[in-house]
């Protein structure tokens, strides 16, 4: 799991039952470059797929541009840079 709005490069990894990850894998391979978005986790018992199709709340919104904006930078320089490079800028 990784915490609201921070980002996590990588390349490869497993399909942890997410189906499409699964589809890409089976079409691309395993070695394909991966930026996760946070968002958390979920509160108390509340289901985890409930919990990934819930509207952000007022405060996530508030700062969702600016996050999918450095999300796109990061993929920007993990295109131009290359991966270790992306990930030492982008990795929080």
């Amino acid at each position: 799991d990784v915490d609201y709005g921070m980002l996590r490069l990588k390349l490869g990894g497993g399909d942890n039952g997410h189906n499409g990850l699964k589809s890409m894998t089976k079409a691309m391979g395993p070695d394909y470059h991966r930026v996760r978005f946070g968002i958390g986790r979920p509160p108390g018992r509340m289901q985890v797929a409930d919990f990934v199709l819930k509207d952000f709340s007022s405060t996530e919104r508030k700062e969702l541009e600016f996050l999918v904006d450095r999300s796109a930078d990061s993929v920007e320089c993990l295109l131009a840079e290359g991966l270790e490079r992306a990930q030492s800028a982008y990795n929080s």
